[in-house]
């Protein structure tokens, strides 16, 4: 036992799920410390646990060099949980059979679950629950038995109580499982038999402690956004080193929303001093962005950007190499959707994670102090250091700013009327089954409630399409819209930024910002001549980013908001996203 936590009781085995450090999360908030360790860790060492946990991941139990897990984990006495990929890996493992499903299940399904297992003691035989995968167990075990099944699924859950093992394929984990943290609960309290041993609050003194330690006699150097992550994180390392040691600059990349470099000066400097300043790189950025048309080539040209201006930047400074580290705001989520665990899948990489970082992680020349939150612990940690609600409560901003809100096409083409809906000659990023995906969208011909249901099922059912949009308004029918070849420019980034100030002041005045999350604004190449741009509003409701519900506008509102954008020069439509995470990511680039 080290002196700051106590010996695991509850271990999640990470198959490269994107969920996989929310796990343990979840476990933690239940009072019970736990932690994560690779799939593959031997039986031996995992001696003494009490409950083992299962990560989904991308790959397929059936595929050569897929993750796999000593076996010897199922008759060491330990409770064990599978969960989607885990679930697999258990039946396979255990001699069932798993294949390929005829279609996938992405986002909101009704499992009906068998009455009497410790497992799913307190829920409705009928729970609503999350889910991501394609592939599907056919047959489970000896000795198992099967306690749930969707429509689409007939194996959802699955058990064997007097071995302690059981699996699902939901994800209980998240929060678009509604009674997903009481099957936890069940698992680690009522099958397990774990005792709470953890409680998270007071975690400033060992987080500071951790910042002096990783510091040691050098200096930080942040590169603030004023987002939440980056300014809890730059907060931290003032409390713990002083503004002597503690440089701070605002970089003005020209992908900024309107009024924000005025909003960080005024947070920031009167906090810091002269050790914070402002430094103008829009021409920078815009022009390295020219005629850029890939969406992982922009977030790498952006991170590379980043390093560019801040050796330039620390070249001005009192800094030489081996006196200072450079201090970000990276969170739990950005490392995992960059392929930050061993087995998981790339799905964006993130501007702190671009080649440039990475060397100075290999030289010991950064501190990220909040890599093991979610966005909402670190709000919390954000009120513990007392930073004002009005950046705290901000919704959250992409690093990369504008850019990756901002379409672009390299081809001129035209929408395709399909039996589903008309598909969009544009494409953004998904995932789906822990996987990365970059496919086309497909668009309704009206925005409803009912249609978000209608686009989680075409998304399950249509191979090339990972997200659904409704249309709120046009100046032209929806089967006449075309790309044109175009990229990042200050004609189109300001069209942008009108559009998500409007956005953004309209959701302030009605009160919608307080029913939302998030509401990414995004510009996508497709008009008409004199009108070649289009908007989609993308608000959504999470916890921590991992998973997204859409957020549906009462009509009145999205009226309004519509009339308002289709009087911007240049725009032509606004859609609606439809699209939940996954499948759909919650940026479209």
């Amino acid at each position: 036992m080290t002196e700051d936590r106590p010996l695991p009781q509850v271990t999640v085995l990470d198959a490269g799920g994107q969920y996989c450090h929310l796990i343990a999360r979840r476990v933690r908030e239940l009072g019970v410390y736990a932690e994560v360790k690779p799939s593959d860790t031997p039986a031996a060492e995992l001696a003494g646990r009490k409950a083992i946990i299962i990560s989904g991941g991308p790959s397929s139990v059936y595929e050569a060099g897929s993750p796999s897990m000593d076996a010897a984990v199922f008759g060491s006495g330990a409770a064990v949980l599978g969960i989607c990929y885990g679930l697999q890996l258990m039946t396979r493992l255990m001699g069932g059979h798993v294949q390929k499903g005829e279609k996938g299940e992405y986002g909101h399904s009704r499992v009906n679950l068998t009455a009497g297992h410790a497992l799913f003691e307190g829920l409705e035989e009928r729970e609503q629950v999350w889910m991501s995968h394609r592939d599907r167990v056919e047959s489970v075990p000896e000795g198992f038995s099967v306690i749930g099944r969707t429509d689409t699924c007939p194996i959802a859950a699955m058990g064997d109580a007097s071995r302690r093992l059981y699996g699902v394929q939901f994800h209980p984990e998240v929060v678009h499982t509604p009674k997903g943290q009481r099957i936890l609960e069940n698992f680690i309290f009522g099958v397990a038999g774990c005792v709470r041993d953890w409680d998270p609050r007071g975690r400033l003194g060992l987080l500071e402690a951790k910042i002096r330690e990783v510091a040691g006699g050098r200096n930080i150097f942040f590169f603030v956004s004023g987002g939440v992550d980056s300014s809890v994180a730059y907060t931290l390392c003032l409390r713990a080193l002083g503004p002597d040691r503690v440089h701070g600059a605002y970089v003005d990349t020209g992908l900024m929303r309107e009024g924000e470099t005025d909003f960080v000066r005024g947070v920031f400097t009167p906090m810091s001093g002269d050790t914070f300043r402002v430094v103008d790189a829009s021409s920078d950025f815009v022009g390295a962005l020219q005629g850029v048309v890939d969406p992982e080539r922009k977030r790498h040209i952006i991170g590379e950007m980043f390093v560019a201006v801040q050796d330039r930047v620390l070249a001005t400074g009192a800094y030489t190499d081996g006196d200072w580290i450079l201090g970000q705001g990276t969170i739990y989520p950005d490392t995992i959707e960059s392929g930050g665990t061993s087995k998981a899948d790339l799905i964006k990489t993130h501007h702190n994670r671009v080649a440039g970082i990475q060397k100075l992680i290999d030289e010991n020349r950064i501190i990220e102090p909040l890599t093991s939150f979610y966005k909402d612990e670190v709000r919390a940690i954000g009120r513990e250091l007392g930073l004002p609600a009005e950046m705290l409560d901000r919704h959250p901003f992409p690093g990369p700013g504008l850019a990756i809100r901002l379409l672009c096409s390299d081809e001129a083409k035209a929408v395709v009327k399909r039996e589903e809906g008309v598909l969009l000659p544009v494409r953004s990023v998904g995932v789906q089954g822990d996987s990365r995906t970059y496919r086309s969208a497909l668009a309704l011909e009206s925005v409803s409630r009912a249609a978000v249901g209608e686009a989680a099922e075409t998304v399950n059912r249509v191979a090339d399409v990972n997200r659904v949009v409704g249309l709120a308004g046009s100046h032209a029918p929806l089967a006449s819209l075309a790309t044109t070849p175009c990229w990042i420019d200050s004609q189109r980034l300001e069209r942008l930024r009108r559009a998500d100030a409007i956005v953004r002041r309209i959701c302030l005045e009605s009160g919608f910002e307080k029913k939302v999350w998030q509401f990414p604004v995004v510009v996508a190449p497709l008009g008409v001549p004199g009108r070649p741009d289009s908007v989609v509003l993308r608000p959504i409701d999470s916890m921590d980013g991992m998973t997204a519900q859409v957020v549906v506008m009462d009509e009145p509102l999205l009226r309004e908001m519509t009339a308002e954008l289709l009087a911007v020069p240049g725009i032509c439509a606004v859609f609606y996203d439809l699209t939940h995470k996954p499948p759909g990511t919650i940026e479209w680039e």
